[in-house]
């Protein structure tokens, strides 16, 4: 428990010193955030430096491995995946900064990457026998064979997208992704317990320990760049900083086996993503929108709610969900 709350302080504030750095070498280099004309309400942003997904990656990287320990080969492939993923919303936003329009990788390319890396990552959670086909539920546990493959594939589609369309307000993905990071990080801790208890061995604990150790990483990291993205921010994640976190968050519960515990422990990037499946295919049949404006967030917006509370709202039903969440793995 000591070495997890110190990897959080360590990345707290190794990211809270590296901030500054990469706000001065984004401006320089001329990456600022192109808005979309249709959301009026946010065209005083225009200009914001952008890709600061890198104030919090490379602290999470670098903590995480220098305070690993033991059997670590999940813990590798966790951050090779938070990379991955971090590399992906790079080109989506070197793309947006180079033509000076919010108009990156086609979706057609950003889904391929996506699809890529998931299929890549099933595989690996399919043919390795300290992960394998079986799921944790809160009374015993479910084997789907080879069904893992599909929903682990289907699972880091929609978390990564899922992430990256929450984060469209000052501090909004980043607060709720730091709540989901804290909960998982207790979902961990009593999985190992638990794991333990029922005469586990020492290197599947060490790897949970290890993931735990990311987990308190990511949470430290992200705070750090809230210092500095909450209302008004100065700097936005980008697409670097959301796919990452999407990656991040769903490699903890699936390499731990507790995938099913993600529609509710991240309910409100559930929300996002389904309020824009059914505007878009509302559109589609009748020509008209059932939201003022989707993601929901933009429609609260656009209802006059104000920017922070609806922040603050989302913060509050995140932090019911991973309470519920940690109640359930008990």
């Amino acid at each position: 428990m000591l070495i997890v709350l110190a990897v959080f302080l360590v990345t707290f504030a190794v990211s809270l010193v590296f901030a500054p750095l990469v706000i001065y070498m984004v401006r320089k280099v001329g990456a600022r955030q192109e808005i979309l004309e249709y959301v009026t309400a946010h065209q005083g942003k225009q200009g914001t430096p952008t890709m600061g997904g890198l104030i919090f990656i490379l602290p999470v990287i670098a903590v995480s491995l220098a305070f690993s320990s033991g059997q670590a080969t999940i813990l590798y492939v966790t951050i090779g995946i938070f990379f991955s993923y971090a590399l992906l919303g790079f080109l989506d936003d070197f793309i947006k900064v180079h033509t000076h329009k919010n108009l990156g990788l086609r979706a057609y390319q950003k889904i391929i990457g996506q699809l890529g890396i998931a299929v890549i990552v099933a595989v690996y959670v399919y043919t390795n026998p300290d992960i394998g086909t079986v799921l944790y539920l809160p009374w015993g546990e479910w084997d789907i064979s080879w069904g893992i493959i599909p929903l682990t594939i289907f699972v880091f589609l929609a978390m990564t997208n899922s992430a990256n369309l929450t984060d469209g307000l000052d501090g909004l993905a980043g607060w709720t992704s730091f709540v989901m990071l804290v909960g998982l990080v207790a979902i961990l801790g009593i999985t190992e317990h638990n794991y333990l208890t029922n005469g586990g061995g020492q290197a599947l604990s060490q790897e949970l320990s290890n993931l735990q150790i990311i987990g308190a990483a990511g949470a430290g990291g992200l705070l750090g760049f809230l210092v500095f993205n909450s209302y008004p921010a100065r700097i936005f994640m980008g697409d670097t900083g959301s796919l990452a976190l999407g990656g991040l968050i769903t490699c903890l519960a699936v390499f731990s086996r507790q995938t099913l515990i993600l529609p509710l422990l991240c309910l409100v990037f559930v929300v996002s993503a389904v309020s824009v499946i059914i505007q878009v295919l509302h559109f589609k049949r009748t020509k008209r929108r059932i939201f003022l404006m989707a993601p929901l967030h933009h429609h609260f917006e656009k209802k006059g709610v104000n920017e922070t509370k609806i922040v603050a709202i989302y913060i509050i039903i995140t932090i019911i969900c991973a309470v519920a969440s940690v109640m359930l793995v008990i």
